[in-house]
């Protein structure tokens, strides 16, 4: 660790203190005596899409947030709700010991969420995942809600 203020390599740590998924380090340069601030966080694996066209994309939470919120737009649903889903299919996907995961799997889990949410921001959502070609399969959609358990 180099200090930020004179680059010398020698610290000592004066305060440690645990600050939820990382541990915040008050540290003390032994050159010139100022102190800094360090944050130690753990390393995660990370996620890795295979998409329907069989390329490899890392996993990237902001699009899956923005796909959701696109299907949610002028529903009453809350974003914190929104990045609830979010936190629970990034925390289920990480919890798999497979470091690959199909996009059919991201979906599915996706849709388990919305349904228990808000039945039209799940249709605006199958529209898109499942490539509706017309108004058909929308209301064959609808009419299977009775047959759905979002609980599954």
């Amino acid at each position: 660790m180099h200090c930020p203020y004179c680059k010398h390599e020698g610290d000592k740590v004066v305060d440690s203190r645990s600050s939820g998924e990382s541990i915040r380090r008050r540290r003390e340069c032994l050159a010139c005596g100022k102190r800094f601030t360090t944050y130690e966080y753990v390393e995660k694996a990370p996620i890795v899409v295979v998409k329907r066209d069989g390329t490899h994309q890392e996993f990237d939470r902001s699009k899956l947030e923005r796909s959701i919120r696109i299907a949610c737009a002028k529903r009453p649903i809350e974003i914190a709700a929104i990045r609830g889903i979010v936190d629970e299919i990034e925390n289920e996907l990480a919890a798999t010991e497979n470091a690959e995961v199909s996009y059919s799997r991201i979906g599915n889990l996706v849709m388990k969420k919305l349904i228990a949410l808000d039945q039209v921001a799940y249709v605006r959502f199958a529209s898109v995942y499942r490539r509706f070609k017309d108004a058909g399969e929308f209301a064959s959609e609808v009419q299977n809600f009775e047959g759905i358990d979002a609980n599954v």
